[in-house]
């Protein structure tokens, strides 16, 4: 008798608390510490409740920037082109685009004569 592999869904097993993956939990950190900050101000003035709620709102901006993917929609047009990337890989490809003064390089050929290719970087 022969033994055959059977393929086990891996999906779920690097999540912690069901819904956490890693990167979640690392998202979700920062975003809560990014709202400490505004609860230990909100503190001095006397709105700690305030302080509290922004930093669950920041926690949970930072869990579904990790979490969630841009919908692929058709009638707008940044979700034709970004549909179905997660949100924070978006994120990263903006802040290098714009580390980088808005410049795009395209490799572009150019045809000559006889039939021969030269190649241009602008």
């Amino acid at each position: 008798m022969q033994s055959y592999y059977i393929p086990r869904n891996y999906k779920g097993e690097g999540r912690i608390l069901y819904i956490f993956s890693t990167k979640a939990i690392i998202y979700t950190a920062v975003g809560v510490g990014v709202g400490l900050i505004f609860y230990f101000i909100m503190n001095l003035i006397g709105w700690t409740m305030v302080g509290i709620i922004i930093a669950i709102i920041f926690g949970i901006v930072g869990f579904s920037i990790a979490t969630f993917k841009v919908p692929d929609l058709k009638s707008f047009e940044i979700t034709k082109k970004t549909g179905g990337e997660n949100i924070d890989d978006i994120i990263k490809r903006w802040v290098m685009f714009k580390r980088k003064k808005n410049r795009i390089y395209i490799y572009k050929s150019i045809t000559i004569k006889d039939n021969k290719e030269e190649t241009k970087d602008e």
